[in-house]
Formats: C-alpha cells, structure tokens, sequence
C-alpha cells in the first residue's frame, strides 16, 4: 500500500458503537478470537463505508476507546467454504454455470470469544492519490463525506470486524465535551495495521505494536519503521 504526498490536512472523527465485535486475531484458525480493541483496518474499513471513491484514501490515526473492554463467548452457525472462483470464471466465459452454495451441505457451528458493548472515537485523514482527475479536489471530498456522515447516510452499512455485528456512527465535530476515554493502559501486543495491496493478488498482512495508553491507541504512519510484516 503506498501513500501519496497530496493529503488533507483535515482530520475527522467518528463515534463508533454496537453491541458486540470481533476484529479477529490472523494467528487463530479455527475458532474466531477478538483482538482487544478495534483494529485500524477494521476503523478504515467504516470510514470508507460511508465515503470511498477510487480517488482517495483513508488513514486512520487514532483509535479512543470509550467503554471497558468485555469479552463474550458465542456459538454461531456459520458456512464453511465459498463459492469456487474458478466456477465464477467459467460461467463468465460460457454465460452458465454453477453458481449455487447449499447452505445446509455448507452449515457448521464455531465458537468465537468476541467483544460486547464497544464503543470508539476513530480520528482519520482523507489522501489524493496520485493520477487523481484535476477536479478530484480536496474540498470535493470533505463535503461529500460531511454531508453524508453528518445525515447518518452511508453506501454500506458500517461494521465492527464482522459484517453481522453492524456499528452505529455519529460524526463528532468537537470533541471538547465529549466522554472521555477509558482510563486503561496496556500492552495490546502486535496488532494487523491492514494489508498491503502492492500485489492486488496476494495481499500480505502488515503489524505494528500497539500501545494502549490511558485509553488511546494511536496508529503509526503506514511508512514508518514501526509498522513491519
């Protein structure tokens, strides 16, 4: 993934909350575990719900969390596999195919150690990239993301790490007055930054270790020596 220099200088903030999550650790296969808090990818990936063009590019700076962290274990029925790829290419080639999943072949039950009653106050930055459109300017955006977040509005639903558990946004203009963050410090361990799409098809995971202070987890640049792979 890499950044361009034409960023915008202008940082928003998104109150973020549900009633459960689970921004899932790669490392476990089988069984779905929570990191402890949201991941910057996961905070991305609900800033680009509400506004994502192929212009532009969000970076998330910081991550505030605003309720203890609580665990909940939960049993869902899930599927097993997907749909083959090569499937979907074949029907695109001969305009038929089998395209179906039979969820009660596919049905199995997993466990999952998930989050419960979260709430995050998610800081982030719009960039340009480069070859953008001359008319693709930096004010263009900020008003279609005010306008759209300001109204509740959004193009997907937002989530919190799995699409089933969706997120509830507020747009906090000043965040003087606000609730503050929990007052927690601790060691969250090496968390996912997000992936890095260099090679569209084998996109690698990249980390960082994160810090928790007084409730606050700030994200390093995508390009600095504390994020690795």
């Amino acid at each position: 993934m890499k950044t361009s220099i034409a960023s915008f200088a202008k940082t928003y903030c998104l109150e973020l909350t549900g009633p459960y999550a689970c921004f899932t650790r790669p490392e476990m296969k089988v069984e779905r575990v929570s990191y402890d808090v949201m991941t910057p990818s996961a905070a991305r990936a609900c800033f680009e719900a509400i506004l994502w063009k192929p212009a532009i590019r969000w970076h998330v700076r910081k991550i505030e969390v605003l309720k203890p962290i609580r665990w909940i274990n939960l049993r869902r029925n899930e599927v097993s596999g997907v749909v083959s790829s090569r499937n979907v290419e074949t029907a695109m080639k001969n305009g038929v195919g089998e395209l179906a999943q039979y969820i009660e072949d596919e049905r199995q039950q997993r466990a999952g150690l998930f989050l419960r009653d979260v709430a995050y106050r998610v800081h982030a930055d719009l960039e340009v990239l480069p070859g953008a459109a001359p008319d693709n300017t930096p004010v263009k955006f900020q008003e279609m993301f005010e306008r759209r977040a300001g109204k509740g509005q959004c193009v997907n639903q937002p989530y919190l790490g799995c699409r089933e558990f969706a997120a509830a946004f507020r747009l906090v203009g000043d965040v003087e007055g606000e609730a503050l963050a929990i007052a927690e410090t601790r060691d969250l361990g090496f968390m996912l930054h997000d992936l890095d799409f260099s090679k569209p098809s084998d996109p690698q995971p990249r980390f960082f270790r994160a810090q928790m202070e007084n409730g606050v987890v700030n994200v390093p640049v995508w390009s600095s020596d504390e994020v690795r792979s």
